[in-house]
Formats: structure tokens, C-alpha cells, sequence
């Protein structure tokens, strides 16, 4: 009997173990199955949206077929006095003083273009016409044609020249505003005197400024290499569609080291219609210069706010003057939008003179709103980057 009953009581001791078992494991088995569950939704809920990604293609060649007879070689040729070169005495100390006899010398360059237009108009680089006294322009299929400059803007390194033909193959002009960061860039040009060369990479960044390089920054990086010879060629998307004008490399040695910079195209279209029109670019003035608003200026003008352009001096008799802007004022938006320094003087200067705009503007402690009609910035060669003002506008 207690034989029994000890029988009895493990029996019913290890039916109730295994059934506790069997009830903890299926607990455990749904938290983990909710466990395992939880952190895809919540990073489901936490990424943020993402364009879908697509496949690289096998080959770009469709795109550079049919862009690349679209993108010219420039040959420049300008006179300049040899007075105007660098010169070593090739005497050294036996003949002190010595200078070569002042003549004249023809001195050659080489440039690339887009060909925009199917009578003639080409966008290329100011740096590589600036000055020319003749123009030569090869055209894929090898022929060679005479151009002239319609116009040019230093400001942004643009110009815009004319060869006389008609039916020219030309590239179809992309949207620069939707450029990001990532995507697949060729850039297309004549670099080091080869002859059409393509060159892929991504866009690295956009939006550059603050370079010191032209007066007007906005530039779209990229790791496409771009090299001497590159200048004024064309950066198109997978699409063959031109997002910008390949102006300038960062580098140490000279060549590239995956640091270039195109002129975004929204920027050429706006100069080039200016250029086609009137020869000229004309921009709107506020009237003042500036500097970009850091931590340690904010704290000590006493404003809040994560950027801005502080005045630093007020033009006399320029609309900022005249519409009750002071030194030390802290512009933080125009028109509705947050700025900083580069991107007011890119505002303003692609305004036409009379335009009036609404600028919201920190005093202190006060937020203060004023409505200026800019005037037109004068022509001159004086850059507005100016060690001892900060940027004009």
C-alpha cells in the first residue's frame, strides 16, 4: 500500500512535470516567435521611406551612344605678351637683371563643350574660352568647325559659344533638383588632349559651396574622374540626360583623385538663356556682406537659430540700407525658406533687379520681417569673396 501510493504519488508528480514542460516550452516557444517578430517591426516602423533599388545595368554604352556625339573638343587659341609670363634670367648672376625682349606669343589650350542646341549653341567653361582670340571646335565625326563666344559669366565659369551648322546631334537637359546622392554619374569630356573619354562614378555630394573656386557654388560632386582637359564636358545621369557642366577637381598632384565638381544644370540653364539673350548675366543686389552664422557668433549676438547670414556691413544706399537692415542682423530665411549665407547669395543673385523679397531677420532677441526690392548688381571683376568683408549679396 505505501508501495502504492508512493507509485501513485510519482506518477502523478511526473505527469505534472511533463505537462508543466510542455506548457513552458510552448510559452517560450511564442515569445520567442514575438521576440523574433518585434525588432522587423519596429525597424519596419523606424527606417525611413527609400527609393526601390534597381539593377546596374551590363553596359551604359546605349547612354554614351547617344550622348557622346554631343560633346565637343575646344581648341583655344589666345595672343599674349611673353612680359606677361614668368620669367627665370637664364644668365643668372653674370647678367643681372636680364629679361627676355617683350612680343608677342600665340598660346594654346584645350577644353571640352556640350553641344545644346541643334543650330550650334555650346555650354563649356568660362576658364577655357576666357580670352580667346580663336575658337576651333571637333565634333565626334571629326570635323572641325570655327566658333564664337556669345557670352560669358566668370561668376559661375560659364560661357556659351556658336559654331554656324544646323541638325547637330545635342543633349536633353536633365533636372539638377533631383540629383542624390548616390546615383550613377558618367562624365564625358577630352581630358589631357585624348579625345572623347567616359568616365562613371556617383554623385558624392551636392550642394557644394564655400570653395572659393567661382563666386556662384553650388556645385554637384562626384568620384566620375575628371582631369585636365575635362573642363566644360558634360555629367549625364543613366538616363543621357545632362545634370551638369564638370568644372573643377580637388587634388594635390594635379590629376584626379576622386574629388570633382560640375556646375549643376539648373544653374547652366539659367545663365546660358541670360548669355543667349543678352550676352550678359544680370543679377539682383541686396546690399550687404555677410558671414555664416556659427555656434560662437549665435551665442555671442544672443540668437537662436541653427544657421543664417550675420551682416557684417551694409552697402550705403543699396536696398538692404534702405529697407532697415542693420549690422549684426542675423538673416534666417527668405521668402519662407531657412538660409544660410550661400544659399541667400545664390537666392539673390539669380533674381532679376526689382524683384522684391521677404526676408525674416534676428535682432537679439527679437524676430523682425522686412520686405526689400533689390536693385542691380554692378558690373565689376571684384569678387565677392573678400577676406576682410565676407561674402557680398
Amino acid at each position: 500500500m505505501i508501495r502504492l501510493i508512493r507509485y501513485q504519488t510519482w506518477l502523478i508528480a511526473g505527469l505534472m512535470l511533463l505537462v508543466g514542460s510542455m506548457a513552458g516550452g510552448a510559452f517560450v516557444g511564442a515569445s520567442m516567435v514575438h521576440a523574433s517578430r518585434a525588432p522587423e517591426s519596429a525597424i519596419a516602423a523606424a527606417a525611413p521611406p527609400v527609393r526601390e533599388a534597381v539593377s546596374m545595368p551590363a553596359t551604359f554604352a546605349p547612354v554614351v551612344k547617344a550622348v557622346l556625339p554631343a560633346v565637343v573638343n575646344i581648341s583655344s587659341t589666345k595672343v599674349i605678351r611673353t612680359s606677361e609670363l614668368p620669367q627665370d634670367n637664364p644668365f643668372g648672376d653674370l647678367f643681372p637683371g636680364f629679361r627676355m625682349p617683350d612680343r608677342p606669343m600665340r598660346q594654346q589650350g584645350e577644353g571640352s563643350g556640350v553641344i545644346v542646341s541643334a543650330d550650334g549653341y555650346i555650354v563649356t567653361n568660362n576658364h577655357v574660352v576666357d580670352g580667346a582670340t580663336e575658337l576651333t571646335v571637333s565634333m565626334a565625326d571629326k570635323r572641325e568647325m570655327k566658333a564664337r563666344v556669345v557670352g560669358t559669366d566668370a561668376k559661375t565659369d560659364i560661357a556659351l559659344i556658336k559654331v554656324d551648322a544646323r541638325d547637330l546631334p545635342h543633349v536633353v537637359l536633365g533636372d539638377s533638383s533631383k540629383v542624390e546622392v548616390g546615383d550613377i554619374a558618367l562624365a564625358m569630356g577630352n581630358p589631357f588632349g585624348l579625345g572623347q573619354t567616359v568616365t562613371m562614378g556617383i554623385i558624392s555630394a551636392t550642394g557644394r559651396g564655400g570653395l572659393g573656386i567661382e563666386d556662384y557654388e553650388d556645385f554637384i560632386q562626384t568620384d566620375a574622374s575628371i582631369n585636365p582637359g575635362n573642363s566644360g564636358g558634360a555629367l549625364v545621369n543613366t538616363r543621357g540626360e545632362l545634370i551638369g557642366i564638370n568644372t573643377a577637381i580637388l587634388s594635390r598632384s594635379g590629376g584626379n583623385q576622386g574629388v570633382g565638381f560640375a556646375v549643376p544644370v539648373d544653374l547652366v540653364r539659367h545663365v546660358m538663356t541670360q548669355l543667349k539673350e543678352n550676352g550678359a548675366v544680370t543679377r539682383a543686389r541686396l546690399g550687404v556682406y555677410f558671414q555664416e552664422l556659427t555656434p560662437k557668433l549665435a551665442s555671442a549676438l544672443g540668437v537662436q537659430a541653427p544657421k543664417g547670414a550675420v551682416v557684417t556691413e551694409i552697402v550705403p544706399d543699396g536696398p538692404a540700407s534702405k529697407s532697415g537692415l542693420r549690422k549684426d542682423d542675423v538673416i534666417t530665411a527668405l521668402n519662407g525658406q531657412a538660409i544660410d549665407g550661400r544659399s541667400l547669395r545664390n537666392a539673390v543673385g539669380s533674381m532679376m533687379p526689382g524683384s522684391t523679397i521677404n526676408l525674416k531677420v534676428l535682432r537679439g532677441s527679437s524676430e523682425r520681417n522686412y520686405s526689400v526690392t533689390l536693385d542691380r548688381m554692378p558690373d565689376d571683376t571684384q569678387r565677392a569673396d573678400s577676406p576682410r568683408r565676407g561674402r557680398r549679396g
